[in-house]
């Protein structure tokens, strides 16, 4: 199978791999187009000149691209992925709005089949090949292309319809941004009677509320500086306001999502946006003083 893959970001590039060592014909494209060069030498693959081109040498697309607008230009840009004929499947794995969905599928072209496959599981889980895959399609349906799915993680969970694995990817990442905010505040507040961090991490990892990101993101909490980021607060801000609008949007509260959302936005104005997610914990401590 000819596979096409367009967005090679943090999570991007791992999952570029693992396509590879699959043994699928990979074609790379991606907007910076050295870092589609450098990956194309590692990986011994081809590289697009545009997303049209990429359409056109593949039999599917998988794209892992920051936000609608992205995902947007990418697909319907005049030589987006939708100006050419060829790929049969796009799979857009990124986090989306259900609404920018169902506009790609209104935008595609006759025959293409369009699924909403997000992930869930932050970089080493995409280079371990370990991603939560979540599929707004039927196991019908995504039986084409699971080996790819294979290739990218752990599971595949099929959830019937267009734009529910967006909708489920949201609801998944508003408890993510929630836990890790609380988490912020509890260790400020077990460091501000004179428990040092790295032990009150030990009993909150212990506890009834361990969740597998604060294993997984321990060394982030405990010394963010000396780590690399794996997962902006911007695109936790971005995360949370898509959550926000499609909650208003459908009629449900979500009181502590919008607190969540509002630290968020505290903490991109106060120059916290580029750093790791895990840099709340960082804000909450420098609010407090």
């Amino acid at each position: 199978m000819r596979l096409g893959f367009a967005g090679l970001g943090r999570m991007g590039a791992y999952m570029a791999r693992n396509l590879a060592a699959s043994g699928h014909d990979l074609t790379l494209w991606n907007r910076s187009s050295d870092k589609a060069v450098s990956l194309a030498s590692e990986l011994s693959c081809d590289v697009a000149g545009t997303p049209a081109a990429l359409t056109a040498g593949s039999d599917v697309v998988i794209t892992m691209l920051a936000d609608d607008a992205a995902s947007e230009h990418v697909h319907c840009g005049p030589d987006g992925l939708f100006a050419a004929r060829g790929a049969r499947w796009f799979i857009e794995m990124g986090t989306m709005s259900p609404g920018h969905i169902d506009a790609l599928v209104a935008s595609a072209p006759p025959e293409a089949i369009v699924v909403d496959a997000p992930v869930s599981g932050a970089t080493q889980a995409a280079a371990d090949a370990q991603l939560l895959i979540m599929a707004g399609c039927s196991q019908a349906a995504a039986a084409p292309i699971q080996p790819i799915f294979d290739a990218l993680g752990r599971q595949t969970i099929c959830l019937g319809r267009r734009g529910a694995g967006a909708v489920m990817k949201l609801a998944v990442n508003s408890l993510i941004h929630g836990l890790n905010q609380t988490l912020a505040e509890a260790m400020t507040l077990a460091e501000a009677a004179g428990i040092p961090a790295a032990a009150a991490f030990d009993v909150i990892e212990s506890s009834a509320a361990a969740a597998p990101m604060l294993s997984y993101r321990r060394p982030l909490y405990l010394d963010e500086d000396a780590q690399e980021v794996t997962f902006t607060v911007a695109l936790a801000r971005k995360d949370m306001e898509i959550t926000a609008a499609l909650a208003q949007e459908l009629g449900t509260r979500m009181p502590q999502g919008r607190a969540t959302l509002d630290v968020l936005r505290q903490a991109e104005a106060g120059g916290f946006g580029a750093r790791d997610m895990a840099a709340i914990l960082s804000f909450i401590r420098e609010s407090r003083e």
